[in-house]
């Protein structure tokens, strides 16, 4: 294994939970209206210090779209998916960009994201 370069950004920067690896900056989220199965999820323009994972069809609430899970390169935690195709023509915009799970994140300000029962949903 070779040795391992991280990307350091900065500003308002959402990091992995475990390792504190900076993932991406506040300024890139396309948008907060995402949901996983531990909750609450963000649409990213820009990710750094993520491997991705094998490509597949997923069918997902906004209908068929090819996925590949994305990992921190650090600690190897699933931090979320990217977005290769996206079947259907008004979720095009989808294509290239990454989702992150808040869950496995920590905020700008050092918070972390809590599932309740109540709040969690199937993607």
């Amino acid at each position: 294994m070779g040795r391992l370069f991280l990307v350091t950004l900065e500003g308002k920067i959402y990091s992995c939970k475990h390792c504190k690896a900076h993932l991406a900056l506040c300024d890139d989220i396309v948008s907060k209206s995402f949901h996983c199965k531990h909750g609450k999820a963000y649409l990213f323009s820009k990710v750094v210090n993520v491997t991705i994972g094998v490509k597949e069809d997923r069918m997902m609430m906004t209908g068929l779209h090819t996925v590949a899970d994305i990992f921190c390169v650090k600690c190897g935690s699933i931090v979320g998916w990217t977005y290769e195709t996206a079947h259907e023509k008004n979720q095009k915009y989808k294509e290239g960009k990454s989702v992150l799970e808040r869950f496995k994140l920590s905020g700008p300000d050092g918070s972390s994201y809590w599932v309740g029962r109540n709040e969690q949903e199937e993607v």
